[in-house]
Protein backbone atom coordinates (compact mmCIF):
# COMPACT_ATOMS: atom_id res chain seq x y z
CA UNK A 1 0.00 0.00 0.00
CA UNK A 2 1.32 3.41 -1.01
CA UNK A 3 1.58 5.43 2.21
CA UNK A 4 2.86 9.00 2.11
CA UNK A 5 4.15 11.18 4.91
CA UNK A 6 0.97 13.15 5.43
CA UNK A 7 0.97 14.03 9.16
CA UNK A 8 2.89 17.14 10.24
CA UNK A 9 3.30 18.03 13.91
CA UNK A 10 4.81 21.44 14.65
CA UNK A 11 5.88 22.92 17.97
CA UNK A 12 7.36 26.22 19.06
CA UNK A 13 7.40 28.91 21.70
CA UNK A 14 8.88 32.41 21.65
CA UNK A 15 8.63 33.77 18.09
CA UNK A 16 6.70 30.74 16.84
CA UNK A 17 3.47 32.59 16.06
CA UNK A 18 5.20 34.72 13.43
CA UNK A 19 7.12 31.72 12.14
CA UNK A 20 3.91 29.69 11.78
CA UNK A 21 2.18 32.54 9.97
CA UNK A 22 5.02 32.69 7.46
CA UNK A 23 5.04 28.93 7.07
CA UNK A 24 1.28 28.58 6.58
CA UNK A 25 1.21 31.33 3.94
CA UNK A 26 4.01 29.62 2.02
CA UNK A 27 2.67 26.04 1.97
CA UNK A 28 1.23 24.88 -1.36
CA UNK A 29 -2.59 24.92 -1.20
CA UNK A 30 -2.79 21.38 -2.58
CA UNK A 31 -0.58 19.92 0.15
CA UNK A 32 -2.17 16.57 1.03
CA UNK A 33 -1.33 16.62 4.72
CA UNK A 34 -2.85 17.27 8.14
CA UNK A 35 -1.14 19.74 10.46
CA UNK A 36 -1.16 19.71 14.28
CA UNK A 37 0.32 22.73 16.03
CA UNK A 38 1.38 23.40 19.62
CA UNK A 39 2.67 26.82 20.58
CA UNK A 40 3.23 27.62 24.23
CA UNK A 41 0.47 29.93 25.41
CA UNK A 42 -0.95 30.91 28.79
CA UNK A 43 -3.96 29.37 30.48
CA UNK A 44 -6.41 31.76 28.81
CA UNK A 45 -7.40 32.88 25.32
CA UNK A 46 -8.97 29.63 24.16
CA UNK A 47 -9.32 30.37 20.43
CA UNK A 48 -7.14 33.43 19.98
CA UNK A 49 -4.15 31.56 18.57
CA UNK A 50 -6.17 29.90 15.81
CA UNK A 51 -7.64 33.30 14.92
CA UNK A 52 -4.15 34.81 14.65
CA UNK A 53 -2.83 31.94 12.53
CA UNK A 54 -5.97 31.86 10.40
CA UNK A 55 -5.27 35.18 8.64
CA UNK A 56 -4.92 34.40 4.90
CA UNK A 57 -3.17 31.04 5.22
CA UNK A 58 -3.18 28.33 2.57
CA UNK A 59 -4.57 25.99 5.20
CA UNK A 60 -7.78 26.58 7.19
CA UNK A 61 -6.74 26.82 10.85
CA UNK A 62 -9.05 25.81 13.69
CA UNK A 63 -8.75 25.25 17.41
CA UNK A 64 -8.67 21.52 18.08
CA UNK A 65 -11.85 20.03 19.55
CA UNK A 66 -11.85 16.93 21.70
CA UNK A 67 -13.32 13.92 19.85
CA UNK A 68 -13.02 15.50 16.40
CA UNK A 69 -11.67 13.46 13.51
CA UNK A 70 -8.82 15.26 11.76
CA UNK A 71 -9.03 15.90 8.00
CA UNK A 72 -6.30 16.50 5.40
CA UNK A 73 -5.76 20.03 4.24
CA UNK A 74 -6.43 21.55 7.67
CA UNK A 75 -4.34 22.74 10.60
CA UNK A 76 -5.42 22.04 14.20
CA UNK A 77 -4.05 24.22 16.98
CA UNK A 78 -3.90 23.21 20.63
CA UNK A 79 -6.21 25.30 22.82
CA UNK A 80 -4.91 26.98 25.95
CA UNK A 81 -4.31 24.78 28.99
CA UNK A 82 -4.81 21.46 27.13
CA UNK A 83 -2.34 19.00 25.67
CA UNK A 84 -3.11 18.22 22.02
CA UNK A 85 -2.94 14.50 21.22
CA UNK A 86 -4.14 12.18 18.47
CA UNK A 87 -5.41 8.75 19.58
CA UNK A 88 -6.71 6.24 17.01
CA UNK A 89 -7.00 9.03 14.42
CA UNK A 90 -9.18 11.10 16.78
CA UNK A 91 -8.13 14.42 18.32
CA UNK A 92 -7.95 14.27 22.11
CA UNK A 93 -7.39 17.17 24.48
CA UNK A 94 -5.57 16.11 27.63
CA UNK A 95 -5.59 17.78 31.01
CA UNK A 96 -2.65 15.76 32.28
CA UNK A 97 0.17 17.42 34.25
CA UNK A 98 2.30 20.12 32.71
CA UNK A 99 5.39 19.06 30.81
CA UNK A 100 8.39 21.36 30.67
CA UNK A 101 6.34 23.94 32.59
CA UNK A 102 3.72 24.02 29.82
CA UNK A 103 0.23 22.79 28.95
CA UNK A 104 -0.08 22.48 26.01
CA UNK A 105 3.39 21.02 25.64
CA UNK A 106 5.10 19.92 22.44
CA UNK A 107 6.42 16.55 23.59
CA UNK A 108 2.95 14.98 24.15
CA UNK A 109 1.83 15.98 20.65
CA UNK A 110 4.96 14.54 19.04
CA UNK A 111 4.62 11.29 21.00
CA UNK A 112 0.96 10.81 20.16
CA UNK A 113 1.29 11.40 16.41
CA UNK A 114 4.37 9.17 16.36
CA UNK A 115 2.48 6.37 18.11
CA UNK A 116 -0.63 6.82 15.97
CA UNK A 117 0.90 7.45 12.53
CA UNK A 118 4.46 6.10 12.80
CA UNK A 119 6.54 6.66 9.63
CA UNK A 120 3.85 8.94 8.19
CA UNK A 121 4.87 11.57 10.77
CA UNK A 122 6.93 14.67 10.15
CA UNK A 123 7.78 16.51 13.40
CA UNK A 124 9.12 20.08 13.28
CA UNK A 125 10.62 22.17 16.09
CA UNK A 126 10.50 25.93 15.56
CA UNK A 127 11.91 28.86 17.50
CA UNK A 128 11.48 28.90 21.28
CA UNK A 129 13.05 28.95 24.73
CA UNK A 130 14.29 25.93 26.72
CA UNK A 131 13.93 22.56 24.97
CA UNK A 132 10.36 21.28 24.93
CA UNK A 133 10.04 19.10 21.83
CA UNK A 134 13.49 17.51 22.06
CA UNK A 135 12.23 14.38 23.82
CA UNK A 136 9.23 14.19 21.49
CA UNK A 137 11.51 14.29 18.45
CA UNK A 138 13.43 11.32 19.87
CA UNK A 139 10.16 9.41 20.21
CA UNK A 140 9.19 10.29 16.63
CA UNK A 141 12.47 8.77 15.46
CA UNK A 142 11.82 5.64 17.56
CA UNK A 143 8.49 5.22 15.75
CA UNK A 144 9.98 5.66 12.28
CA UNK A 145 9.01 9.30 11.64
CA UNK A 146 11.06 12.14 10.17
CA UNK A 147 12.41 15.01 12.28
CA UNK A 148 13.03 18.61 11.24
CA UNK A 149 14.43 21.58 13.17
CA UNK A 150 14.45 25.24 12.25
CA UNK A 151 17.99 26.49 11.82
CA UNK A 152 18.95 28.12 15.17
CA UNK A 153 20.61 31.06 13.40
CA UNK A 154 17.25 31.73 11.74
CA UNK A 155 15.23 31.58 14.99
CA UNK A 156 14.17 34.49 17.19
CA UNK A 157 14.88 32.24 20.19
CA UNK A 158 17.44 29.53 19.26
CA UNK A 159 17.23 27.53 22.52
CA UNK A 160 14.52 25.13 21.38
CA UNK A 161 16.13 24.30 18.00
CA UNK A 162 19.54 23.95 19.66
CA UNK A 163 18.10 21.70 22.37
CA UNK A 164 16.54 19.46 19.74
CA UNK A 165 19.76 19.28 17.75
CA UNK A 166 21.88 18.51 20.81
CA UNK A 167 19.57 15.70 21.95
CA UNK A 168 18.86 14.00 18.61
CA UNK A 169 20.25 12.99 15.28
CA UNK A 170 17.80 15.23 13.48
CA UNK A 171 17.05 14.34 9.87
CA UNK A 172 16.80 17.88 8.50
CA UNK A 173 17.71 21.40 9.56
CA UNK A 174 16.25 24.24 7.50
CA UNK A 175 15.69 27.97 7.61
CA UNK A 176 12.15 29.24 7.85
CA UNK A 177 12.12 30.28 4.20
CA UNK A 178 13.21 26.78 3.11
CA UNK A 179 10.76 24.85 5.30
CA UNK A 180 7.77 24.94 2.87
CA UNK A 181 9.85 23.41 0.07
CA UNK A 182 11.24 20.76 2.42
CA UNK A 183 7.75 19.88 3.68
CA UNK A 184 6.46 19.57 0.12
CA UNK A 185 9.35 17.26 -0.74
CA UNK A 186 8.93 15.08 2.37
CA UNK A 187 5.18 14.71 1.89
CA UNK A 188 5.82 13.54 -1.69
CA UNK A 189 7.90 10.62 -0.46
CA UNK A 190 6.63 7.21 0.51
CA UNK A 191 6.64 6.48 4.24
CA UNK A 192 8.50 3.50 5.61
CA UNK A 193 6.92 0.38 7.11
CA UNK A 194 5.14 0.60 10.49
CA UNK A 195 7.28 0.31 13.62
CA UNK A 196 6.15 -1.20 16.96
CA UNK A 197 5.38 1.54 19.49
CA UNK A 198 7.55 1.27 22.65
CA UNK A 199 5.49 0.81 25.86
CA UNK A 200 7.07 3.84 27.56
CA UNK A 201 5.74 6.13 24.81
CA UNK A 202 2.24 4.74 25.31
CA UNK A 203 2.47 5.33 29.07
CA UNK A 204 3.57 8.93 28.65
CA UNK A 205 0.69 9.55 26.25
CA UNK A 206 -1.70 8.22 28.89
CA UNK A 207 -0.17 10.59 31.46
CA UNK A 208 -0.73 13.56 29.15
CA UNK A 209 -4.36 12.51 28.75
CA UNK A 210 -4.74 12.72 32.52
CA UNK A 211 -4.97 9.02 33.28
CA UNK A 212 -3.82 7.61 36.61
CA UNK A 213 -0.12 7.17 37.29
CA UNK A 214 1.39 5.52 40.36
CA UNK A 215 4.83 4.65 41.70
CA UNK A 216 4.83 1.18 40.16
CA UNK A 217 3.88 2.46 36.71
CA UNK A 218 6.50 5.22 36.90
CA UNK A 219 9.18 2.69 37.93
CA UNK A 220 8.79 0.92 34.58
CA UNK A 221 10.11 3.98 32.73
CA UNK A 222 12.13 5.89 35.34
CA UNK A 223 14.39 5.54 38.40
CA UNK A 224 13.99 7.75 41.53
CA UNK A 225 16.60 10.45 42.15
CA UNK A 226 17.26 12.79 45.08
CA UNK A 227 15.63 15.80 43.42
CA UNK A 228 12.20 17.18 44.28
CA UNK A 229 9.52 18.25 41.81
CA UNK A 230 9.27 22.06 41.80
CA UNK A 231 5.54 21.87 41.02
CA UNK A 232 4.35 19.51 43.77
CA UNK A 233 7.36 18.77 45.96
CA UNK A 234 7.28 15.05 45.20
CA UNK A 235 10.26 12.84 44.38
CA UNK A 236 11.44 13.01 40.78
CA UNK A 237 12.48 9.97 38.78
CA UNK A 238 14.92 10.01 35.87
CA UNK A 239 13.44 8.73 32.60
CA UNK A 240 15.39 5.73 31.36
CA UNK A 241 15.13 6.52 27.63
CA UNK A 242 17.53 9.34 26.86
CA UNK A 243 18.79 11.70 25.57
CA UNK A 244 17.56 14.19 26.42
CA UNK A 245 17.95 13.89 30.18
CA UNK A 246 14.40 14.01 31.61
CA UNK A 247 12.52 13.61 34.88
CA UNK A 248 8.96 12.85 36.05
CA UNK A 249 7.30 12.86 39.45
CA UNK A 250 4.57 10.48 40.66
CA UNK A 251 1.94 13.11 39.92
CA UNK A 252 3.18 13.16 36.33
CA UNK A 253 4.90 16.55 36.03
CA UNK A 254 7.70 16.20 33.50
CA UNK A 255 10.87 18.20 32.90
CA UNK A 256 13.87 18.09 30.67
CA UNK A 257 17.04 18.86 32.60
CA UNK A 258 17.08 22.37 31.08
CA UNK A 259 13.48 23.11 32.10
CA UNK A 260 14.11 21.71 35.58
CA UNK A 261 17.28 23.77 35.99
CA UNK A 262 15.43 26.92 34.93
CA UNK A 263 12.65 26.25 37.44
CA UNK A 264 15.11 25.41 40.23
CA UNK A 265 17.04 28.58 39.45
CA UNK A 266 13.89 30.59 40.00
CA UNK A 267 13.27 28.77 43.28
CA UNK A 268 16.81 29.51 44.45
CA UNK A 269 16.41 33.17 43.57
CA UNK A 270 13.11 33.37 45.44
CA UNK A 271 14.58 31.59 48.48
CA UNK A 272 17.51 34.00 48.57
CA UNK A 273 15.20 37.00 48.46
CA UNK A 274 13.02 35.58 51.23
CA UNK A 275 16.15 34.93 53.33
CA UNK A 276 17.31 38.49 52.69
CA UNK A 277 13.99 39.88 53.88
CA UNK A 278 14.09 37.76 57.05
CA UNK A 279 17.64 38.84 57.89
CA UNK A 280 16.81 42.51 57.30
CA UNK A 281 13.81 42.15 59.61
CA UNK A 282 16.13 40.65 62.21
CA UNK A 283 18.45 43.67 61.88
CA UNK A 284 15.52 46.03 62.45
CA UNK A 285 14.26 44.02 65.42
CA UNK A 286 17.71 43.78 67.06
CA UNK A 287 18.22 47.54 66.67
CA UNK A 288 14.85 48.25 68.31
CA UNK A 289 15.67 45.82 71.15
CA UNK A 290 19.05 47.53 71.66
CA UNK A 291 17.41 50.94 71.84
CA UNK A 292 14.76 49.68 74.25
CA UNK A 293 17.43 48.13 76.51
CA UNK A 294 19.45 51.37 76.47
CA UNK A 295 16.45 53.41 77.55
CA UNK A 296 15.80 50.97 80.37
CA UNK A 297 19.40 51.19 81.57
CA UNK A 298 20.37 47.64 80.59
CA UNK A 299 23.67 48.46 78.92
CA UNK A 300 24.85 44.86 78.57
CA UNK A 301 21.65 43.82 76.85
CA UNK A 302 21.82 46.89 74.59
CA UNK A 303 25.39 46.04 73.59
CA UNK A 304 24.47 42.40 72.89
CA UNK A 305 21.60 43.44 70.65
CA UNK A 306 23.79 45.92 68.78
CA UNK A 307 26.32 43.13 68.13
CA UNK A 308 23.50 40.89 66.93
CA UNK A 309 22.24 43.65 64.60
CA UNK A 310 25.74 44.27 63.22
CA UNK A 311 26.30 40.56 62.56
CA UNK A 312 22.94 40.24 60.81
CA UNK A 313 23.69 43.35 58.76
CA UNK A 314 26.93 41.76 57.52
CA UNK A 315 25.02 38.64 56.54
CA UNK A 316 22.43 40.81 54.82
CA UNK A 317 25.04 42.63 52.74
CA UNK A 318 26.66 39.34 51.70
CA UNK A 319 23.33 37.91 50.60
CA UNK A 320 22.34 41.14 48.85
CA UNK A 321 25.54 41.03 46.78
CA UNK A 322 24.77 37.42 45.86
CA UNK A 323 21.22 38.30 44.76
CA UNK A 324 22.42 41.27 42.72
CA UNK A 325 25.17 39.12 41.18
CA UNK A 326 22.62 36.54 40.05
CA UNK A 327 20.47 39.27 38.50
CA UNK A 328 23.46 40.72 36.61
CA UNK A 329 24.49 37.27 35.33
CA UNK A 330 20.96 36.62 34.10
CA UNK A 331 20.91 39.96 32.27
CA UNK A 332 24.29 39.22 30.66
CA UNK A 333 23.07 35.82 29.46
CA UNK A 334 19.94 37.41 27.96
CA UNK A 335 22.06 39.95 26.07
CA UNK A 336 24.29 37.16 24.73
CA UNK A 337 21.19 35.28 23.53
CA UNK A 338 19.83 38.40 21.81
CA UNK A 339 23.12 38.83 19.95
CA UNK A 340 23.06 35.25 18.59
CA UNK A 341 19.43 35.31 17.45
CA UNK A 342 18.79 36.18 13.82
CA UNK A 343 15.87 38.40 12.76
CA UNK A 344 12.80 36.53 11.45
CA UNK A 345 12.47 35.86 7.75
CA UNK A 346 10.24 38.27 5.86
CA UNK A 347 9.64 35.86 3.02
Amino acid sequence: MDRRRDIIAIGGSLGAVGAMNNLLRSLPPDLAATLFVVIHVGAHGNKLLADVLGVNPCFPVTTAVDGERAHPGRAYVAPADHHLLVIDDIIRLGRGPRENLSRPAIDPLFRSVAANFGPRTIAIVLTGMLNDGAAGLADVKRCGGVTVVQNPSDAIAPDMPLGALNANRVDYRASLVDLPGLIHSLTSEEAGPPVPVPPDIKLEIDIALGREINAHMLSTIADPVVISCPSCGGVLSQIKSSPPLRFRCQVGHAYTSEALAAEKEGAVDEAMRVALRIIEERVALSEKMAEDARRSGFDAAAAANRRRAAEARRHSETLRRAVLGKAENTADQSEDLDETAAPPSTS
